[in-house]
């Protein structure tokens, strides 16, 4: 990993363990720089990188101050860490539906850039918060990138999985967001009645080299889904 996206790791766990709090002062450049044994751009492209993920702003004149507020259970609709980094004070657990091996229909293949005749890992979950269903959750990982699951991996943290155990490289994301009415089945699953508000988000994750892996399908119990979007200014 580069240096500077160490840092900004480092930096990013020191406010999360210290319950920093919106507004409050990170340390100067200067003292950053001694710090982590860094150049000033090192350091300034890890602060650069933390600004972009909505963690920090800097003041010019006046310092690096943190960015989030002490607000818990929303979703980042921009986030590629998934809702369980959202809702990590509260009991976060799932339940494994499917777990296969399948060829892709012709909508899976087209968002993953495969073909039909090549094979995915379908995983269908309920994914729950404090014992209540949040979301149900279909995805579709192409088996070439992805060469194994089971159900202890899908258990836990996919992602986590493909990152260290793998060492595969998560880049970039497309979000399709859609309202409708629950059906029979959603509705047992989330513990609704049918014809119920719901909302879709369909997303496809890319490696940093551009290639997809994963194409999920998320129905949202209304609820218990809050969502949020952090805007930052061009840097």
């Amino acid at each position: 990993m580069l240096k500077y996206r160490e840092i900004a790791n480092e930096l990013e766990a020191y406010i999360r363990d210290n319950k920093l709090q919106q507004g409050d002062k990170l340390p100067v450049l200067e003292t950053l720089m001694t710090t982590f044994e860094a150049s000033k751009s090192t350091i300034t492209k890890a602060l650069g990188l933390l600004e972009k993920k909505g963690v920090v702003f800097q003041v010019r004149g006046s310092g690096i101050f943190v960015r989030r507020f002490n607000r818990t259970g929303y979703i980042s609709l921009l986030s590629k860490q998934g809702f369980k980094k959202s809702h990590e004070d509260h009991n976060h657990t799932s339940k494994i539906l499917e777990l296969d091996v399948r060829t892709p229909s012709e909508e899976v293949a087209n968002n993953l850039g495969m073909s039909v005749e090549d094979e995915v890992y379908y995983v269908k979950r309920i994914q729950y918060v404090d014992g209540k269903a949040l979301c149900i959750e279909e995805s579709f990982y192409n088996k070439t990138l992805i060469p194994y699951l089971n159900k202890e991996i899908v258990s836990e943290s996919i992602f986590n999985y493909i990152t260290e155990a793998l060492g595969l490289k998560i880049g970039f994301s497309d979000k399709y967001l859609h309202v409708d009415k629950i059906n029979a089945e959603e509705a047992e699953f989330l513990g609704l009645e049918t014809g119920d508000p719901k909302l879709d988000i369909e997303t496809i994750y890319h490696l940093t080299n551009g290639q997809p892996f994963d194409y999920s399908k998320l129905t949202y119990n209304y609820k218990q889904s809050q969502f949020f979007i952090q805007e930052n200014r061009e840097l």
